[in-house]
């Protein structure tokens, strides 16, 4: 994910801030002119923390679990889904309260999914996620192919 120009900062209320300009200037999941490099955001001072922004390009997916962690633990709804998944990098979200999902494979639009505790959102495309670096137990440092699980969560 460091190789492209698809890293924004984001506002304390997670709003994406592009990493060049004033260090208030805003950003767009669309606009690939207010993005820049990973070494970029992560040297600028706008915002609170950096966010990749996903894009059709590179197939590129995260799967966002909302409230998976209740004191540091999975709960049983999110457990059941990390424990479908191939070995692939995952990280906690800044919360501290939920869990983001990185790999490979196609969503087309967006995807929001509650059912009763369960609290999943899957984006490929024309969105940005926080980036923690903050793994997941031994999550490793490697991308899979999500797409048996995108389709069972669908």
């Amino acid at each position: 994910m460091t190789r492209r120009r698809q890293w924004v900062r984001y506002s304390d209320r997670k709003v994406p801030l592009s990493a060049r300009g004033p260090k208030r200037a805003p950003a767009s999941s669309t606009d690939p002119e207010t993005w820049s490099s990973y070494s970029a955001a992560k040297r600028s001072r706008a915002g609170v923390g950096i966010g990749f922004v996903l894009s059709s390009v590179d197939r590129l997916v995260c799967i966002d679990l909302d409230h998976a962690l209740v004191d540091g633990a999975l709960t049983a709804w999110a457990r059941r889904i990390v424990a479908r998944l191939p070995r692939t990098y995952i990280e906690i979200s800044p919360s501290g309260t939920g869990l983001h999902i990185w790999g490979y494979g196609s969503v087309g639009r967006g995807r929001r999914i509650r059912r009763g505790d369960t609290a999943v959102e899957i984006y490929d495309r024309g969105r940005y996620m926080t980036v923690t670096g903050e793994r997941f137990e031994k999550a490793p440092s490697v991308l899979a192919d999500l797409s048996r699980v995108i389709d069972d969560l669908l």
